[in-house]
């Protein structure tokens, strides 16, 4: 029970990597707070995990709703613990002169300014708990990515900006860190996956770029995430924790 009793705010939780942490922060014994926008998918999930926990209705990119949705963790649950800023989005697939400007921004919002905000409005709680935050990067920070300039830029931001802000809140025995998945099996690669025109070919390449020798599924990295949020993790802070089954030492094709 590595989370045992601990309050965890995790944003973008209705799904993917998010589904997986919850299910895994749970098990470790956390109480979790999911602030998503997918009300269905929420839904599905509150059903599964009971009302110990609770999903707030959130639109992380805007001021007003991340207040109020850290103010209703605060009514329910009296701390934070730790606060995950998971929520992201990887649309558009495109080179940076073919990018709109609503598109950049609209990713920029998603995955950056998000942590902007919650930090904002977390920050007084995570000082009374001497929490943690943890940041979802992704590998393509440090290696790029072909036609996802904006998804780039934007994770490569994540990374300098977990660095930074492990530095300003070490005063305060807060820790931060970000983890930095390469591909995994999230609805969203397998809508992608299923597009492509020989989808097998596709599968076998997630598969090979993988140095273990297969593309994962969410629960592997929300065991690196649940590591980081524990006691475990004491005294490590500023790291980009890779967890791309060796990815990130080369594709391998």
């Amino acid at each position: 029970m590595l989370l045992s009793d601990k309050v965890i705010v995790i944003t973008g939780g209705a799904s993917g990597i998010g589904y997986a942490c919850v299910k895994a922060y749970i098990k470790a014994g956390a109480h979790v707070v999911v602030l998503d926008i997918q009300q269905e998918a929420m839904d599905r999930l509150m059903a599964e995990i009971g009302p110990d926990h609770l999903a707030i209705d959130c639109d992380v990119t805007k001021e007003s709703s991340v207040k109020l949705a850290i103010e209703q963790v605060k009514d329910r649950y009296g701390r934070i613990d730790a606060i995950h800023n998971n929520a992201g989005i990887a649309t558009p697939s495109k080179s940076l002169e073919l990018t709109t400007p609503g598109e950049w921004q609209t990713i920029m919002n998603v995955n950056l300014f998000s942590i902007y905000l919650t930090t904002k409005f977390g920050l007084p709680y995570l000082k009374q708990s001497a929490g943690c935050i943890l940041n979802t990067s992704s590998m393509v920070a440090s290696i790029g990515q072909l036609n996802h300039a904006a998804y780039v830029a934007s994770k490569g931001a994540v990374d300098a900006l977990t660095k930074a802000m492990a530095l300003d809140y070490a005063p305060y025995k807060i820790r931060v860190n970000a983890v930095a998945p390469a591909g995994v099996w999230t609805p969203t690669l397998e809508k992608w996956a299923a597009e492509q025109p020989d989808k097998e070919s596709i599968e076998q390449y997630l598969d090979d770029i993988h140095v273990l020798g297969y593309c994962p599924k969410g629960d592997v990295v929300a065991d690196g995430c649940t590591f980081l949020l524990s006691d475990k993790a004491r005294f490590i802070t500023g790291h980009i924790l890779p967890i791309g089954g060796g990815a990130e030492l080369g594709y391998r094709r």
